[in-house]
């Protein structure tokens, strides 16, 4: 125990540094953590949707009308916070959906606040979703 007190006061810049190192990963690792619970895979929002979740796309328009999930809602992440009661039932499913799905875990905590206790993000986004080939659809003009 000598040792590690003479240690520490001989090399103070070390062992703050060290500290800070391990207070980092713990709060990454609580951040993990906390994320995972509002995320599914892309696996599990194909079986999602074929048992009836709404699909909710957060990006802007232009980037939804390039390409979304096929009967996905495109709500604005301000427009969805106020509730859209008449577009998404809250005893139903919701995946929200953004591009890397970022943005997309704040709105289903936001819309979980709500009421919406089956709102989840998509993983990685609609990036994940392309990663494992599935399919989108564009708005033809």
């Amino acid at each position: 125990m000598d040792n590690i007190l003479a240690f520490a006061t001989a090399n103070p810049y070390l062992v703050t540094a060290t500290v800070l190192m391990l207070i980092a990963v713990v709060a990454f690792e609580l951040r993990l953590r906390a994320r995972a619970s509002f995320e599914v895979s892309v696996a599990e929002t194909v079986r999602m949707i074929n048992s009836g979740a709404t699909v909710v796309d957060v990006r802007d328009p232009a980037q939804f009308a390039t390409g979304h999930i096929v009967n996905s809602l495109n709500i604005p992440p301000t427009e969805l916070v106020k509730g859209e009661e008449g577009k998404i039932k809250k005893k139903r499913a919701v995946v929200v959906v953004c591009d890397n799905g970022t943005e997309s875990v704040q709105c289903a905590r936001k819309l979980r606040e709500a009421g919406f206790e089956g709102a989840f993000s998509l993983g990685g986004g609609l990036g994940s979703w392309q990663r494992e080939n599935q399919p989108l659809v564009s708005v033809r003009r």
